[in-house]
């Protein structure tokens, strides 16, 4: 049996995010694209994989055209915000089977300027076929559907609304030290609460922001680290789970399917939720923060509540920093966010993320980092887990 190799992040960047007026969806793949690569320190030549979704009528294939690429390993797997962890994983599997040697991932979006434009895709939804037929008349909305599993979750485990509110105070003091952050002005509790109402128990800071944005990241194979100019950022272990499309094949909607994708994660990285240092995790509305907190075992199940509050989140201070960049309710949101989950945590491994930075006891920065995406109205996850030496 051929020895399988180690596989290392090695080149990670977005391109400009928030409010872009002026670029389209393929400019800002391309502009995160050479981003990546000029962090790596590698020419694009080495690049034989690609993978990229949510743009073109055969993403991958457009994409990789307009970036001059033609890859011989491919993956365009789209299950909403989990794409990119699980994309991640296929990728790390591809390089260590010597399927591909070095692996770009890619996403764009001008998610908020399509809508300032008033172009007919920026408000589409995720359509009427298959078993979504039976909810939409209703008007069972995306929102209304993680409105309805919060709900859920208060009357089971006691959970209230200034809990839920807390992710979204720590998210604003995390993006508070983030220059590139959408929304940098702290808020408080009471803010939060006295918002416009969006789906109960929802209120505006509730929801992530709408902005523009893209991502890149690049994965190597173990021999080609050495010509980098950036440290390593191993792959540690991934998982990915798939629950339900229709709410109502949804066995229990306290339970997200973090609570698999994250134990296959863990158990394969060899390593315990524990050990995490800092924990980048898919955050639409507020309620992902914390369930995901329970599946993925930082807290046990119904704990979220509790756990969220004393400031465990934040990058000053906090126990467990989590979405150390704002997240999607502060930093940025253009759509299947996932990607960014995965620049953040690397550049809080290598040490790169100046006043936000997490650090150990030592001055250090964190040696294990985790992120989760979720995708749909809890579809789908996936989550890697990260480390450096």
């Amino acid at each position: 049996m051929v020895a399988r190799r180690k596989v290392a992040v090695v080149g990670v960047a977005l391109s400009d995010c928030g409010r872009v007026d002026d670029a389209t969806p393929y400019a800002l793949h391309a502009q995160a694209a050479r981003r990546a690569l000029a962090d790596a320190g590698l020419d694009r030549s080495l690049v034989d994989g690609f993978a990229s979704a949510g743009l073109g009528t055969l993403a991958p294939v457009e994409v990789a055209e307009y970036l001059g690429l033609r890859p011989t390993w491919v993956d365009s797997t789209s299950v909403g915000g989990s794409t990119w962890e699980v994309m991640a994983a296929h990728a790390a599997d591809a390089i260590a089977a010597g399927h591909a040697r070095a692996v770009l991932l890619v996403y764009g979006s001008t998610a908020r300027a399509d809508v300032r434009a008033g172009r007919r895709t920026g408000t589409l939804s995720f359509g009427t076929r298959g078993p979504m037929q039976f909810e939409v008349p209703y008007g069972l909305t995306l929102i209304a559907k993680y409105a309805m599993a919060a709900r859920r979750h208060m009357i089971e485990y006691g959970t209230t609304i200034e809990q839920l509110a807390e992710v979204a105070v720590q998210a604003r003091a995390n993006a508070a030290l983030n220059p590139e952050a959408m929304f940098r002005t702290p808020v408080t509790v009471d803010e939060v609460l006295s918002g416009p109402m969006i789906a109960d128990p929802f209120t505006k800071l509730h929801c992530c922001v709408r902005s523009d944005g893209g991502a890149a990241v690049l994965l190597v194979a173990e021999e080609y680290v050495r010509d980098c100019r950036t440290s390593p950022v191993w792959v540690l272990g991934s998982g990915e789970s798939v629950s339900h499309a229709a709410m109502s094949a949804w066995p229990d909607f306290t339970v997200s399917p973090a609570a698999v994708s994250g134990r296959l994660a863990f158990e394969r990285a060899g390593v315990r939720p524990a050990e995490i240092e800092v924990a980048e995790i898919y955050d639409a509305f507020t309620y992902m923060t914390l369930v995901t907190l329970e599946d993925l075992g930082f807290c046990g199940k119904g704990e979220g509540g509790a756990f969220v509050g004393k400031g465990r989140l934040r990058v000053e201070g906090g126990e467990l920093p989590v979405n150390t960049d704002g997240g999607g309710l502060s930093a940025q949101h253009p759509g299947m966010r996932g990607l960014f989950l995965l620049v953040e945590a690397v550049r809080q491994l290598r040490g790169e993320c100046g006043q936000r930075q997490v650090r150990r006891a030592d001055g250090s920065p964190p040696r294990l980092a985790v992120a989760s995406g979720t995708g749909g109205w809890f579809c789908s996850s996936g989550t890697v887990v990260l480390g450096v030496g």
